[in-house]
């Protein structure tokens, strides 16, 4: 899973039958007499980062819903094609976004390859297009927790409104077997082939990189390169406990290093610790929800700038002000409720969590800095039943090889995507990959948006010549300064309730 990157999402102009900008209600219809693998196209315009309108295509792909279903029906998906500045564009460039349950019709930066390639984006199934696997229900549940978003008896709530979103689903017609990853690589594969092109090029951050690969393994013949950043081989989109601490404990010693840290904190990983195993029910009226704070929190690890932020609320708490963590709880709630398609990220997500396991336990282990709170959430939630997760191939589940060009790209300081997963996993079965791991860097945000013209042009240059130049990257070490904190925030808060019941109180006397 991952928060897509924001700082260099483009503005989108769709004309035609779907819209391009993900929404909680269907975009896209099936035209009527449309047959599998039609696309309509028409003229449009897309704003990039820099500013400028770029021609493209806009339209609508249809698709069946179910390709291993005799006479299944059809749904429909954007697709926005940027055309190439170029006289004789090479290979064009597929976009494959982060997520699950997050958009793939915006890319930040694209406007960087246009010299020499088309660049295209085709609507994920289940988020974008005619079906929106969207769970009101799942919102509502995790919006009202009891108190704890970890207890045993919000992860069933949970997993039953999971369960009771996919039945709604399939009552009113939908075919949930067909929202699967691989479903969405034969998504990709009909759109290259409705395009017109011979060989694509692949960009895929995060989840994508998922869907990229195996696209390489099912259709090796039409992929040219593949640029993957933040790479997740299959089985990660489970977080393992052990691999968060020892992250933990990494950061920990960066701390230790760093003068503003370490005089606030002997050991940054036992301050975490004892501050996450020992959480007080709320900060002043404001409420604390454990199971919140911890899934916020391990969210938040994803990023360097993030990270500080949230490393200082605990550190403050250990120092007797647990405002921050009140911060954070709120934030799920304004955050992650509305802002996820839960069935889609469910339908895509859950293949990793098919194998049982004692979620419970083994996500909150006895002596754990933190857990794994997001796993905690995906997993414990079969104990209400869930979302049913389709049964695909063995293979999916394990990497495989293939001679694809290949870049991997992430950084070291990556929560969610951890780069050792990439170069011991992944990287020895390439027959033409290269990794490049950026230090200090955690996951798709900070590679994209810390040194984004050095970025930029590793990639241009890696789809333009195949060649692999980070040489404009510079070191940049972990900083723990911070402008506002969240403890900031908290207090900022309560003097503005503090104000606002003034002012009322004095209004009365005057009224009265």
């Amino acid at each position: 899973m991952s928060i897509r990157y924001s700082g260099l999402i483009a503005v989108l102009l769709v004309l035609g039958t779907c819209s391009g900008i993900v929404a909680k209600e269907p975009s896209c219809f099936v035209p009527a007499g449309a047959v599998a693998g039609d696309i309509a196209l028409r003229g449009c315009s897309y704003t990039g980062a820099d500013g400028v309108e770029y021609s493209a295509d806009c339209g609508t792909l249809v698709v069946p819903e179910n390709r291993n279903a005799s006479g299944s029906r059809l749904i429909a998906l954007p697709v926005i094609r940027v055309r190439s500045t170029g006289v004789q564009p090479a290979e064009p460039i597929f976009w494959l976004s982060g997520g699950p349950g997050s958009s793939n019709m915006a890319v930040g930066g694209l406007e960087r390859f246009l010299d020499s390639h088309d660049v295209v984006m085709v609507g994920y199934r289940g988020v974008d297009g005619s079906v929106v696997l969207d769970c009101p229900e799942v919102a509502e549940v995790l919006n009202n927790t009891g108190g704890d978003l970890a207890s045993e008896a919000s992860l069933t709530r949970y997993g039953r409104a999971l369960a009771r979103c996919a039945e709604s689903f399939q009552a009113d017609g939908v075919d949930i077997a067909g929202y699967n990853v691989l479903e969405v690589v034969e998504d990709m594969e009909t759109a290259r082939l409705a395009l017109g092109y011979g060989r694509i090029n692949f960009f895929s951050a995060s989840y994508g990189t998922r869907l990229a690969q195996y696209y390489a393994y099912m259709y090796p013949d039409s992929l040219f390169r593949s640029a993957m950043v933040s790479v997740n081989p299959p089985g990660h989109f489970v977080w393992e406990s052990e691999v968060l601490d020892a992250q933990i404990e990494y950061d920990a010693e960066l701390c230790a290093q760093d003068p503003n840290c370490s005089v606030r904190t002997s050991d940054l990983a036992e301050t975490v610790r004892s501050v996450f195993h020992d959480m007080p029910k709320r900060w002043l009226f404001l409420p604390i929800d454990p199971g919140k704070v911890g899934f916020v929190t391990q969210f938040m690890l994803f990023h360097r700038g993030s990270a500080a932020a949230v490393y200082d609320a605990y550190i403050a708490a250990e120092n007797g002000d647990p405002s921050g963590l009140a911060i954070l709880s709120m934030m799920f709630d304004q955050m992650m409720p509305s802002s996820v398609t839960w069935g889609e990220w469910a339908a895509k997500g859950f293949i990793d969590y098919v194998a049982p396991r004692d979620w419970l336990s083994e996500m909150n282990p006895p002596g754990s800095i933190i857990g794994s709170p997001v796993s905690l959430l995906a997993g414990g939630g079969s104990l209400g039943g869930s979302w049913p997760v389709t049964s695909l191939p063995d293979w999916v589940h394990e990497a495989q090889p293939s001679d694809v060009e290949t870049l991997l790209v992430g950084g070291n300081a990556d929560f969610s995507t951890p780069v050792q997963f990439a170069t011991d996993e992944l990287l020895p079965l390439l027959g033409n990959g290269r990794q490049v791991i950026l230090a200090e860097m955690g996951h798709t945000n900070d590679v994209f948006g810390m040194q984004t013209d050095a970025m930029f042009h590793m990639l241009a240059t890696f789809f333009d010549t195949g060649e692999v130049d980070d040489s404009l990257f510079e070191y940049q070490p972990m900083s723990f300064e911070l402008g506002m904190s969240f403890p900031d925030m908290a207090h900022a808060i309560v003097n503005a309730a503090v104000a606002v019941g003034l002012l009322i109180a004095a209004a009365l006397v005057v009224l009265f």
